[in-house]
């Protein structure tokens, strides 16, 4: 089995160096096409030898993602992309201009096993996870097709990121590596839909990046309704590990909380929400449910939206309404993907 050599680090490019009998300063100069000039492929690296460059085709697989459709919101510009994996696999990523920087949000899985109630992404299961390479090739592909420098990362796209746990860290690593992208730490956000024993693992890793939690309701009981992996770990679990995690890294936790009308969007949720937010001093991002017609969940009213933020804010509670980027395009996580996959069927 072929080693995949855009998942290695530096340390590893040196190893493999040695084994080729080559020097181990050709590693970092690997590294570099790889993750810096983003190289399309081995025959790019102009200062690597041809001899070298047949013994990399011999033992290792170069990661490459193929687009296979882009969707351009006339309304924000937003482009959500759908590439092929090299088995055959498709994922979902999304390129959003903002004022600070362009953002990427990727996936971190092919599927998702977790069953949200609200979300596309997990209707059919999951199917695999993804390489760090296979992470970092749809920020690279992203940035190849638009010329443009992408500044902040958010891992919120299919799957989730915290079932592909050694990977997502590996990728986190990577992509703020100093000869790669080298893009700050602090402009990562990972979001995840409450795995406490890994939430627990990742503040020990004392990495920079946001962790944002997909809480979506106030009780144990109300977030079970939508929520399976609330019957594994309840919301003073959660909180406990918030709280580690913040005590740990210094990083404030983030709240996203979907709203969906006449499930989770009341005034008593709101104050509810305040209280759980409070002690951790955590930002909440309020996100209008992208309508997914397998699921029947309709969003918030505008009104509704505006009393629930209000009654944060009374509160103290630093709350944003997430800008809805893409609506036109498919924006929900896992609806581009899940199109495609039925029409091919």
């Amino acid at each position: 089995m072929q080693t995949d050599i855009k998942s290695m680090t530096t340390e590893e490019l040196k190893d493999l160096m040695r084994s080729l009998g080559e020097k181990e300063f050709r590693a970092k100069q690997i590294y570099e096409w790889m993750h810096k000039k983003l190289a399309s492929d081995y025959e790019e690296m102009t200062n690597i030898s041809a001899a070298l460059k047949e013994k990399l085709k011999n033992t290792c697989t170069y990661t490459k993602l193929q687009m296979l459709r882009m969707q351009e919101s006339a309304e924000d510009g937003t482009r959500k992309y759908l590439f092929a994996l090299p088995d055959g696999n498709t994922v979902e990523t999304v390129f959003m201009r903002y004022k600070h920087g362009n953002s990427v949000c990727i996936s971190s899985q092919v599927g998702c096993r977790m069953g949200c109630k609200f979300c596309a992404s997990t209707l059919d299961g999951l199917e695999r996870c993804l390489l760090p390479s296979e992470m970092l090739e749809q920020i690279y592909e992203v940035t190849r097709h638009t010329g443009e420098r992408v500044s902040n990362i958010v891992v919120m796209g299919t799957g989730e990121p915290l079932d592909n746990y050694d990977n997502l860290v590996r990728f986190l690593r990577m992509i703020s590596d100093e000869n790669g992208l080298n893009i700050s730490q602090r402009n990562i956000t990972v979001s995840t839909c409450g795995l406490v024993p890994k939430m627990l693992e990742l503040a020990k890793e004392k990495l920079q990046i946001t962790l944002a939690l997909s809480l979506h309701a106030t009780t144990d009981e109300k977030r079970k309704e939508i929520m399976p992996i609330a019957n594994s770990y309840s919301i003073s679990q959660l909180m406990d590990a918030c709280k580690v995690y913040f005590e740990e890294t210094g990083r404030r936790i983030t709240f996203e909380y979907a709203l969906i009308a006449g499930v989770n969007d009341s005034i008593e949720q709101a104050a509810q929400l305040a209280e759980l937010a409070r002690p951790l001093h955590c930002h909440i991002n309020l996100i209008p449910v992208n309508p997914v017609k397998e699921r029947g969940y309709a969003e918030s009213s505008k009104a509704a939206i505006v009393a629930f933020k209000n009654k944060l804010e009374k509160k103290q509670i630093t709350v944003t309404i997430r800008r809805e980027m893409g609506r036109d395009i498919d924006g929900a996580c896992g609806q581009l993907r899940r199109r495609y996959v039925c029409e091919k069927k």
